[in-house]
């Protein structure tokens, strides 16, 4: 896009049509041609923003094979980080009970393991977890894939981000895994009722991540 056009238009909009167009192996002039305008008035037209001739942008939706509100607004489901950074962004680390506190009673996170044949390299799962003590643990299918050996070396990580103000926050935790087999240790942790699996199934195998190192960090705005 020429800069002259970037300067009033939504970034985010620019940012999305020339990614798809390097999706597409698409020039912007073969775009506008496709779109039935040419590659002046397109530039125009995107400079402009859609209520200008929202005809125009569906055609450009349908040349991009994307939906209108897509184009427009970006798919709802993309992964986080998609937009520009915020203005006077400041990284920070947590403390160690900042990163307790961000982490709550339950939620979800991912789960690195070592490598196993036939895998080259290690495996990162995402799994609903709970905070026992100062530990996590999360349910899974004992001959699931995300089942480490008891005493592996593993990380858990987890973050929330807010899109729309470009901030977040994430913590991880390095330590071992050990598998929960204790009765009483079982029971009362599927007394909580706070980690169902999403994914549903047989998953009764409680994983116990005891850290050995949490650390987090925070973006946000001065």
């Amino acid at each position: 896009m020429q800069e002259n056009t970037a300067g009033r238009a939504d970034r985010d909009l620019i940012r999305r049509i020339e990614v798809r167009l390097a999706q597409l192996g698409l020039t912007e002039e073969e775009l506008a041609g496709q779109a039935g305008m040419s590659p002046r008035y397109f530039r125009h037209l995107i400079g402009s923003g859609a209520d200008f001739d929202p005809g125009g942008f569906l055609r450009i939706a349908v040349a991009l094979g994307m939906t209108y509100r897509e184009l427009l607004e970006g798919r709802r489901d993309a992964p986080a980080g998609q937009g520009g950074a915020a203005q006077h962004p400041v990284l920070m680390r947590l403390t160690t009970d900042e990163c307790w506190a961000r982490l709550g009673t339950h939620g979800i996170g991912r789960i690195a393991l070592p490598a196993r044949p036939p895998h080259p390299g290690p495996g990162v799962f995402p799994v609903n977890y709970v905070v026992d003590g100062m530990t996590v643990v999360y349910r899974t299918d004992p001959r699931g894939a995300a089942v480490p050996e008891p005493g592996s070396e593993v990380s858990f990580q987890a973050d929330h981000v807010e899109e729309s103000r470009s901030v977040g926050w994430s913590v991880l935790l390095a330590g071992t895994a050990e598998h929960v087999t204790e009765p009483e240790a079982v029971q009362r942790l599927a007394g909580q009722h706070l980690g169902e699996p999403w994914a549903g199934g047989a998953r009764n195998l409680w994983i116990r991540v005891v850290p050995a190192e949490i650390s987090g960090r925070r973006i946000h705005r001065l």
